[in-house]
């Protein structure tokens, strides 16, 4: 979650001051982070997790056990829709954890809980 925080704080959220950051874990043991980064066009927008996936593909990275997201204006940030589909796809048996602050504690979902009935080809 410390790393989620840090992330959250490059967040580039001129329009809705919602700041994000998101850290994955991979099967491999290694952390990739991201923040949200918008655009005046606000489909071109990129939310935190989107953004850490795309970090941890990069680095060749293809299965993911947990994500950790904080934002500053929100506690139990959970992913949107999207997120959870694109997180779906690198993970397993939709056994991800998926780590949000809430209050001063943290709350731990399954991806399973947050995107029932995923879409799989």
């Amino acid at each position: 979650m410390q790393k989620s925080i840090e992330a959250s704080k490059n967040a580039y959220a001129p329009y809705s001051h919602f700041s994000v950051g998101a850290c994955i874990l991979a099967e491999s043991g290694n952390i990739y982070c991201g923040c949200n980064f918008e655009n005046g066009s606000f489909g071109m927008t990129i939310c935190a997790e989107r953004n850490a996936t795309g970090s941890a593909v990069l680095y060749g990275e293809r299965k993911f056990k947990a994500i950790a997201i904080y934002s500053p204006n929100q506690d139990n940030c959970t992913p949107c829709g999207a997120c959870r589909q694109v997180l779906h796809e690198f993970c397993t048996d939709d056994n991800m954890d998926v780590i949000v602050k809430v209050g001063d504690g943290l709350k731990v979902y399954t991806l399973a809980q947050l995107l029932p009935e995923s879409f799989t080809l």
